[in-house]
């Protein structure tokens, strides 16, 4: 058996390559090669760009605006754009709460977020995790109790991504205490200018700072902004992070690593060897991903995700510890997220990279922490 792509996939690659070098600006790369994790205001007019390229949403269905392509097209799109430091888009709206509106949303829902998710007109937080609520989502306490024509929503979320420059958040609230956790678990659409709304950002290691606590104080959302069913919220959230969990294959920002490793002169031999055992092993991931993307064995596919996501953490952690060693005294110097306290003699490249390694030691925990994914892993395959 040989593995390798078609003919016309190798032409799809080189179509979202020449698509890439022509219209991604240069300083918007360097910014994301440096730090990641741009801000809204500095991605925006790149979702625009790619929205006229009808390229803005690849993991959506035809309907919705995806562009129609092959679950490989999908994947080929998704490395090669985090190869070139193409900033990561909207990444809880584009990513994750979009694919759920798409499939199980009403119409009415559909028409009100689905083209200003695609134009980045509107952003998205995710309001999972909570301080007694992280990968264990069953225990979720915050409630949501209808009155009328709206839920008022009371609690707290904590790690939440983003939620400074975001317009909702998609919240998982407790809306019937009268059945077992999972089934009584609904998600809600709530926006972030609501009456009884305070962020408060947490301080991290990375200096980017881009996780908050999220209160809720009887806010009141409206009916409309529920999603799908009342009390079908555990349904729609296994399926978010299920995608989610492919995603975080970060197979792009991977290769990304390779491609700058593999520039680092008069390493020594022994970094060689470590080195191309990386690849080696983001190749395997690679497969596997696409494993995932053809849906071989759909009994799995839970357990699968979790392995991706397990693999990928370690190997990202891997990939930052080795380029901080390669840079040398140059790699243990800390960058604010605009570049400041950047000394003159460490070299350009090194700006940054100590912040990202720190960032990625939280890629055990963020999407479902590692240890719950082998239980997941475990749990079905035991079966």
């Amino acid at each position: 058996m040989r593995l390798g792509y078609h003919e016309t996939d190798l032409a799809f690659r080189e179509e979202v390559r020449a698509f890439l070098r022509a219209n991604l600006p240069a300083e918007l790369a360097r910014a994301e090669a440096r730090h990641g994790h741009l801000r809204r205001a500095q991605t925006d007019s790149w979702q625009k760009v790619l929205a006229a390229k009808g390229w803005a949403v690849p993991n959506w269905p035809v309907e919705c605006g995806g562009p129609d392509w092959s679950p490989l097209q999908r994947h080929i799109y998704d490395v090669e754009y985090g190869r070139a430091n193409a900033p990561e888009y909207s990444i809880i709206g584009v990513g994750l709460v979009g694919p759920v509106i798409c499939r199980f949303s009403n119409e009415a829902q559909k028409a009100r977020f689905i083209r200003p998710i695609i134009e980045g007109q509107i952003h998205f937080c995710q309001g999972f995790s909570e301080p007694g609520a992280g990968s264990d989502l069953a225990s979720v306490k915050t409630k949501a109790v209808q009155e009328g024509e709206h839920f008022v929503v009371t609690g707290q979320k904590t790690w939440t991504s983003h939620a400074a420059d975001a317009d909702y958040m998609i919240c998982l609230a407790r809306t019937n205490h009268g059945v077992k956790p999972q089934a009584g678990l609904s998600m809600l659409l709530i926006p972030m200018d609501a009456p009884g709304v305070q962020v408060r950002p947490i301080a991290s290691i990375d200096g980017i700072n881009s996780i908050n606590e999220v209160f809720l104080d009887d806010v009141r959302v409206p009916v409309e902004n529920l999603v799908g069913e009342c009390d079908k919220g555990w349904t729609y959230a296994k399926y978010l992070l299920n995608t989610e969990r492919t995603h975080n294959a970060y197979l792009g920002i991977l290769y990304r690593y390779l491609d700058r490793l593999r520039r680092c002169d008069n390493m020594p031999v022994s970094f060689g060897r470590r080195l191309e055992q990386l690849a080696v092993e983001i190749e395997a991931l690679d497969w596997s991903v696409l494993r995932v993307h053809s849906n071989d064995n759909p009994e799995l596919g839970g357990a699968t995700a979790s392995a991706i996501k397990v693999g990928a953490s370690h190997l990202l952690l891997r990939a930052a510890e080795l380029e901080v060693e390669a840079l040398g005294l140059s790699g243990v110097v800390e960058t604010d997220h605009n570049g400041a306290h950047f000394p003159a003699w460490a070299p350009s490249e090194a700006q940054g990279k100590l912040n990202q390694l720190m960032y990625w030691r939280a890629s055990t925990i963020f999407g479902g922490a590692n240890e719950v994914q082998r239980t997941i892993i475990w749990a079905t395959l035991s079966r």
